[in-house]
């Protein structure tokens, strides 16, 4: 046998080393990701467990097998492995320049595990934040994704994450109070328009009475409403409306302007559009000019 028939033997077997190491990276990352999943889904509940931490694990186990997969194919390849202490010679240089062009992405990766150490929010949250809402789907090692109330998938890097201020609807409990604005005109009578949103509010589903027990035994009304503002041309009446969460308060506040709204045309409260008085220049300039014919 030849130099050359050996050295292309040896350099198959390592081209086969690197198959089977690629190939049992990608194996062990299914497998890895599948059980996590099947672990968060059936025990997430039951054993009331924050699915967050376990969807970046799973994220970070795939990056861990994959760089162990890429050490082993420089190691077991002697081009590679040549190549590589001859990076090595370098590595103050190499380190400052990858330290540059990946500082982003390191500040991502911090960025996530910040995240799922400090939890501002969790998988399954609802949050608003940088214009954005809708229900945390995932995190990730470089961002998080947030499922819109469109069904589109917002897509934000975790370094933007923890600068911005979130808005959690439900990192504590999901009842919340909904403001529900009602504008009427200075003519109406606001005791009866009162009385109308109270009762389309109490007839609504959705609707939690949201009184303390001291509240409820001083005979306190529910819900509250109060008069919030005097505007240009009406008077603003806010109702403050508990439920069982951000989206059906959403839904309960789109049914509440529609049934509200024909109460009043019902009863003949006004709900006022702006009255605007236009006077022409020459309007003003008629009458002077006449003068000064005179």
């Amino acid at each position: 046998m030849t130099k050359q028939e050996f050295l292309k033997i040896a350099e198959e077997n390592h081209l086969l080393a690197v198959a089977i190491a690629i190939v049992s990276a990608l194996v062990v990352s299914y497998f890895i990701r599948k059980f996590l999943n099947r672990f968060i889904s059936k025990n997430s509940d039951r054993l009331n467990l924050d699915p967050t931490r376990y969807n970046f694990m799973k994220n970070a186990s795939t990056a861990i097998i994959m760089g162990a997969a890429l050490a082993f194919t420089f190691y077991a390849i002697p081009s590679l492995r040549s190549l590589g202490t001859t990076l090595f010679a370098g590595a103050g240089i190499a380190a400052a320049a990858i330290a540059f062009a990946s500082q982003q992405a390191l500040s991502n990766i911090v960025g996530g595990v910040f995240l799922v150490i400090f939890r501002p929010f969790r998988v399954g949250d609802i949050i608003h934040v940088n214009g954005n809402s809708g229900e945390v789907e995932d995190i990730t090692l470089r961002h998080t994704v947030i499922k819109s109330f469109e069904n589109r998938r917002v897509i934000i890097p975790n370094a933007v994450m923890s600068n911005e201020t979130i808005v959690n609807s439900t990192i504590r409990e999901e009842k919340m109070c909904r403001f529900i604005e009602f504008g009427i005109s200075y003519d109406s009578d606001v005791n009866l328009a009162k009385k109308l949103i109270r009762e389309e509010a109490l007839k609504h589903p959705e609707y939690i009475d949201g009184r303390t027990l001291d509240e409820i035994s001083k005979g306190v009304e529910t819900p509250r409403i109060a008069m919030t503002a005097h505007g240009d041309s009406s008077v603003t009446l806010r109702t403050y409306f508990w439920c069982g969460g951000p989206v059906k308060a959403m839904n309960a506040h789109w049914d509440l302007l529609e049934s509200v709204k024909k109460r009043f045309d019902a009863e003949g409260i006004e709900i006022p559009f702006p009255y605007r008085t236009i006077v022409y220049k020459n309007d003003i300039n008629g009458p002077k000019q006449e003068a000064e014919k005179d």
